[in-house]
């Protein structure tokens, strides 16, 4: 299968499966309870800012209106807490679990440190995000919609690992022909802006709750440049701007731009296809393996009415950006999409991983 065909059949199976209406919950009462929802990340990245948004307006809709409380569990880019969220058995609805491609990644890539199956679990809100890169205002300032001026500079970037969603920039870097140097080990994209900031990283990138939150304030202060997003899916499974940040060039157009870049062939279907998997459908909510179903429709009809919310267009744009999100079967659906990359795209960033970063996935 083609990327291009993948990325067309999973863009139309989510507008597709997005059409189910929720089932009706069964009486579930969560009054005076506390449901946990594990980040398996720090507290100042992308996923945090994700789960603190909804976390309020969830309680709003649960039956009991049970209080939402995010706790985070970073570690080994997310595999510690996605391996401890496997053993789990808390079926009572008090335990939520939030995935992002940084832990997608590793499990289609065949990571042996993963311990957990997407399968086992019960998806039941997914949504879709975007990502911005920047530089500092001093590179930047050579960044003129193409990265021509760059290549003659060393950048430092803060990276969760060459396995997780950072290979998306990574490879987009490369195939740019820009000198990026992975500084590997931090515990989420929020410590990587805490880098930028302090200046032992020249060039950052964030998922868009992550640029809104923070690093949105940096560049309207002069203190950073954007580069490029990474872009959205349209329904033919073309790249277009993203809608959170229509005035921000997307990968595409700035590879176009550059000298020794391309748009087509094996680099460019390796990386649209770990795109396709990493971002359209880039964080999920679930429920743990063995929960009743009664449960699981109670979610499903909760995260629908927080979507059909009168005011959520406006305030998950300035908060989590302008993306779909996907409940019930449409939640499933997503999973697959997020799950799946075709067979030669993940042999061509195997190969690169190792020749890159020295990273074998046996």
């Amino acid at each position: 299968m083609t990327v291009s065909n993948f990325s067309r059949r999973a863009t139309l199976a989510l507008i597709a499966a997005a059409g189910f209406a929720a089932p009706a919950a069964a009486e579930v009462d969560l009054a005076g309870k506390t449901v946990e929802w594990v980040i398996p990340f720090s507290e100042t990245g992308g996923s945090a800012k994700w789960a603190n948004f909804f976390a309020p307006l969830l309680s709003e809709e649960l039956p009991g209106n049970p209080t939402v409380v995010v706790k985070f569990m970073p570690g080994a880019g997310s595999t510690k807490g996605a391996n401890w969220f496997q053993k789990q058995s808390n079926g009572d609805g008090t335990l939520l679990f939030g995935s992002s491609g940084s832990t997608q990644f590793p499990y289609l890539l065949g990571d042996p440190r993963v311990r957990y199956e997407y399968n086992d679990w019960n998806a039941v809100m997914a949504s879709g995000t975007g990502g911005v890169a920047y530089l500092n205002a001093e590179d930047g300032a050579k960044f003129d919609g193409s990265a021509n001026g760059l290549k003659d500079i060393d950048f430092i970037y803060g990276s969760q690992g060459a396995t997780r969603l950072d290979l998306v920039p990574l490879l987009a870097w490369q195939m740019l022909g820009m000198n990026v140097e992975p500084v590997f080990g931090i515990k989420g994209r929020g410590d990587g802006r805490l880098m930028f900031e302090r200046g032992e990283a020249t060039i950052d990138y964030q998922t868009s709750s992550g640029y809104l939150k923070g690093s949105a304030e940096m560049v309207a202060a002069g203190e950073a440049v954007a580069m490029m997003t990474w872009g959205a899916l349209d329904a033919d499974g073309n790249i277009v701007r993203d809608p959170t940040f229509p005035d921000i060039p997307t990968f595409k157009e700035v590879c176009d731009a550059t000298d020794g870049c391309e748009t087509s062939g094996e680099s460019w279907d390796a990386w649209k296809a770990f795109f396709v998997a990493g971002f359209p459908v880039q964080k999920l909510a679930f429920l743990p393996a063995g929960t009743d179903q009664e449960i699981i429709d109670t979610y499903t009809a909760a995260f629908e009415a927080v979507v059909a919310r009168a005011d959520f267009p406006e305030i998950s744009s300035k908060r989590v950006g302008k993306y779909s999100v996907f409940t019930g079967s449409g939640a499933q659906t997503a999973l697959g999409t997020a799950t799946k990359v075709p067979a030669e795209a993940k042999d061509f960033v195997t190969g690169w991983l190792k020749d890159a970063y020295g990273v074998e996935l046996k």
